[in-house]
């Protein structure tokens, strides 16, 4: 409901709704509700966060993680599944390398995965 209610009134792109549908990917894991979750994170607000915070930003990087993570818990998941996970979590540890620096602690935390 407060997603919904974010997505009317601010739209989708809006970094508080944004922050909502991750409340909200996160709940549905906790649910195992695997597919919508990463349908919502990978359908509307990976491509909202990066249109309206950048590729770069952490709230960006960090739905990328949570979809990465997503797909390789789900008891169903496929070999795309997990090369789709892979390449984003890649992705992700070179953008914090560019963006933060080898040696920053956000980084170090992404290489190990």
């Amino acid at each position: 409901v407060i997603y919904a209610r974010r997505v009317a009134t601010l739209g989708v792109s809006h970094e508080e709704t944004v922050r909502n549908g991750c409340n909200l990917a996160g709940c549905l894991v906790n649910v195992r509700r695997w597919d919508d979750a990463k349908a919502l994170m990978r359908d509307q607000l990976l491509p909202a966060a990066r249109r309206s915070l950048g590729a770069d930003h952490y709230l960006t990087l960090g739905i990328g993680r949570n979809l990465a993570a997503a797909l390789q818990s789900d008891p169903e998941h496929s070999r795309a599944d997990l090369l789709e996970s892979e390449n984003i979590l890649q992705d992700e540890v070179q953008r914090r390398r560019r963006v933060l620096g080898p040696a920053h602690p956000e980084t170090l935390h992404a290489e190990r995965g």
